[in-house]
């Protein structure tokens, strides 16, 4: 089971994400001044000894420099959170989640079609 994390150590491990999957602390810092973020050293290593506690990421020492490496991917992510939501919210039934979404007029028609071609195709690529 992948654990829940904050909104700010999910801001975290995008960038190492974004980074091939492994960023030092120096490029995370770059990367989130490019967002306009100014969070303070400690927060940032806080964070990020949090993710590792966690299992999402681990060390590698380079010289008197940190890399972080996740350890799950994205994709992996994204999946595990949305099992989670769907079986709290929904008791697992996704038909029960898509009639929400669809109801709730946050479905385009445009959304519907993609899905359905994505669907017809098996799930493959776009």
């Amino acid at each position: 089971m992948i654990p829940q994390v904050s909104d700010s150590e999910l801001e975290l491990i995008r960038i190492v994400w974004a980074s091939g999957g492994a960023a030092t602390y120096a490029s995370i810092m770059e990367e989130l001044a490019k967002a306009g973020r100014t969070w303070q050293k400690n927060t940032v290593i806080t964070l990020l000894s949090r993710l590792v506690d966690k299992g999402l990421l681990k060390t590698n020492k380079i010289g008197r420099r940190n890399e972080y490496i996740a350890l799950v991917t994205e994709n992996g992510y994204q999946s595990a959170q949305a099992r989670s939501f769907l079986n709290k919210l929904y008791a697992g039934d996704a038909k029960s989640l898509v009639a929400t979404l669809i109801q709730g007029e946050m479905l385009s028609e445009d959304d519907y079609r993609e899905l359905k071609r994505f669907w017809e195709s098996g799930g493959g690529e776009k």
